[in-house]
């Protein structure tokens, strides 16, 4: 009787996948084990990373707290390497979160997460750019399933992503310079974003509508034939818009389809559209009102696996990219077309033995631009573009991970080399380390090294209020954290201190408020901040209280730069303070709620405009404070909501002279078949 009670006292730990560590086994010994499956997707560019969600972390498919994970790979890596194991910093925001909050787009969900700063010029993901701590909209990599999708042309069309956000799995955050993990390009910090494959089979449809005219369908169906999944989504939305001149419509379609070709080896396909025209009211300049733009990106990647101790991951991506710009509707002064060809093929090759695994591989990037205003003079001439240029980077890294059973230690480097610039290759060194005090406790620390290129914005633009300038160089940047994390069922928190250097910084500049804004090399800038999360899981207590969490998360960044009195135009703009609250509870069986708060301070400032003229007056940033509630009813398979975003109607800029969306109530269903 004792020996059975003693059984049934003991804690349930249900693995997915086992660590493949010799060690293994002797973790499960005196516990019950429950084994499952997980579909975990692998980056084609990522170090040893740690999930934590920044106290945001749940599983994707269930229920299972955090700390019962730990042999769970749940995320990618160069080295795929277990929650326990890892050593540095991932947020990841999960499906079951993506579909809680009060949010119409990609931008408006990473608005949620405290060290990204989204600024936005149009509503609901029309036009956004996203940096990290600090950085400009530039220096963040933006991956699609572990693919490249930054664009060479400019940060703008970053997030022209071709999927709904029922499309998404989970999106992975890194905070930091981070080339080694997601290639040149990742300054500041990189972003991926995992879409659905094989979790959902069957028809979703979702409708909303709601102010401003505001209109949206969209609809996913996907089959499971048992060695392959198939999956086609596609959507639609439209607004005549907040203010003058900020109506759009959006288009979305993405196929997508994995084939089991053996028990290791599986092939992925994805084909994707995203087709956006929108009013650009003072987006550029705000001497202009009636700006206007259209954009399509088709993107297209195929990407296999193979192996178990000796694993190879080739992938093939292309995307295209087109865009119409007017700086008055309908007429052709100011009129640009542009349209961007990428061609990336890269190789992770990940070897598991005694001393560790092992990992090696490269990437070959092609960038090609054909416009009407960006390029270099050339007999280039299909109408209606004249003007041309095309570079292709190289990079090969190297890293090994040093896994003991307490202590992770991740040494990696990239060497990068880009045919735009004679400088020869770059070496970019990576050190990450972590060590678990106990089952609770963790402390981390990394070092990593970064550059950018040029976007072909920066070296080429020639307007009535830009030019470009074809001598920056790229910049570079190193940075140093450390921190402390706590996961429990009940308190999730974690602490953590950076310090970056950035040289060579790339930014818009002038030098009288009547000037044009010009592209050049910063000499330096110097930032340190700090960051806190904290999350309370009620249900960790007891499992009578259901989907009941408060996270809090705190930033605070100081910038130093040396800019000799020039007037910036992003680089000198960032968060200073930024401060995010959230709430889900439930209220009645199946009605619930999620609240989101953030408050901001910005530093720098901008040049107040009046009816669409300059005042010459320097303006500071204003803080402000935005809260967004979003109300759920479940009936059986109908999920009805109520979104109202900006519940207070608060005025405020993202980017000076361009106002932000006050109230908007929006409401909708969907239902899975």
């Amino acid at each position: 009787m004792l020996k059975k009670r003693e059984f049934r006292n003991q804690r349930a730990y249900r693995f997915k996948r086992f660590a493949r560590r010799s060690y293994a086994v002797f973790n499960s010994m005196h516990k019950v084990v429950n084994i499952g499956i997980i579909s975990a997707c692998m980056l084609t560019f990522a170090n040893a990373i740690h999930s934590s969600a920044q106290s945001k972390t749940s599983p994707v498919r269930d229920s299972i707290p955090e700390h019962e994970l730990d042999e769970l790979i749940v995320t990618g890596s160069k080295a795929e390497l277990t929650l326990n194991q890892t050593a540095k910093l991932v947020t990841i925001i999960t499906r079951d979160e993506i579909a809680r909050r009060p949010v119409e787009s990609v931008s408006d969900l990473l608005k949620t997460v405290v060290g990204l700063d989204v600024r936005q010029r149009g509503a609901n993901g029309v036009l956004s750019g996203v940096s990290v701590r600090g950085g400009t909209f530039e220096q963040t990599a933006i991956l699609l399933n572990g693919a490249n999708f930054t664009n060479p042309q400019t940060g703008h069309y970053n997030l022209d992503l071709p999927i709904n956000l029922s499309d998404i799995e989970r999106i992975e955050i890194i905070q930091g310079p981070t080339s080694l993990l997601y290639g040149a390009g990742a300054f500041s910090g990189g972003i991926n974003i995992v879409t659905k494959k094989n979790s959902d089979t069957g028809l979703y449809m979702e409708a909303k509508g709601g102010m401003h005219s505001l209109f949206e369908v969209n609809a996913r169906e996907a089959i499971n034939t048992g060695t392959s999944n198939h999956s086609l989504s596609a959507g639609y939305a439209s607004s005549e818009g907040y203010i003058n001149n900020s109506d759009y419509q959006i288009i979305n379609t993405l196929w997508q389809s994995n084939f089991t070709v053996s028990d290791n080896a599986n092939l992925d396909f994805q084909l994707g559209l995203n087709d956006k025209k929108y009013g650009a009211n003072t987006f550029y300049s705000a001497a202009y009102p009636n700006q206007h733009d259209e954009t399509r990106s088709l993107f297209a990647a195929i990407k296999g696996s193979t192996g178990t101790k000796l694993k190879l991951s080739p992938q093939l991506y292309w995307n295209r990219h087109f865009d119409h710009y007017e700086l008055t509707k309908r007429e052709s002064v100011g009129e640009n077309f542009h349209r961007t060809d990428v061609l990336g093929c890269n190789l992770n090759v990940q070897y598991d033995w005694k001393a560790g695994i092992t990992g090696f591989g490269g990437e070959i990037r092609n960038e090609r631009i054909i416009s009407s205003n960006l390029g270099k003079d050339s007999l280039f001439n299909q109408s209606p573009y004249q003007l041309t240029d095309n570079r292709t980077n190289l990079s090969v890294f190297l890293e090994h991970n040093f896994i003991l059973r307490k202590f992770t230690l991740s040494i990696g480097l990239l060497a990068n080399y880009n045919t735009a610039f004679s400088d020869g290759a770059s070496l970019y060194p990576s050190i990450n380390a972590a060590y678990r005090l106990t089952e609770n406790w963790k402390i981390f620390a990394s070092w990593n090294s970064a550059t950018r290129m040029p976007t072909f914005t920066d070296l080429y633009y020639k307007g009535r209020t830009h030019k470009g300038n074809s001598d920056v160089r790229p910049e570079k940047s190193t940075s140093l954290e450390m921190g402390l994390k706590y996961v429990h069922p009940v308190i999730n928190a974690s602490a953590n201190g950076f310090y970056m250097k950035g040289i060579n910084l790339i930014d818009w500049v002038k030098q009288h408020p009547d000037s044009l804004w010009e592209s050049r090399n910063l000499t330096n800038l110097d930032k340190i901040g700090f960051e806190t999360n904290f999350t309370l899981n009620l249900a960790g207590i007891s499992s009578k209280i259901r989907d009941t969490r408060l996270s809090l998360s705190y930033m605070y960044m100081q910038q130093n730069k040396d800019a000799s009195g020039l007037i910036s135009n992003y680089v000198m703009d960032y968060l200073k303070h930024k401060f995010t609250a959230g709430l889900s509870h439930p209220i009645y069986k199946g009605l619930s709620a999620d609240w989101q708060f953030r408050w901001q301070e910005r530093e720098g400032s901008y040049i107040k405009y009046e009816n669409n003229r300059s005042t010459g007056v320097e303006t500071a940033y204003k803080p402000f404070s935005i809260l967004d509630v979003k109300i759920k009813w479940k009936i059986e398979k109908f999920n009805f909501y109520l979104s109202a975003n900006n519940l207070f109607d608060i005025y405020y800029y993202d980017l000076g002279n361009i106002p932000q969306p006050g109230f908007w109530l929006t409401g909708g269903v969907s239902r899975t078949f």
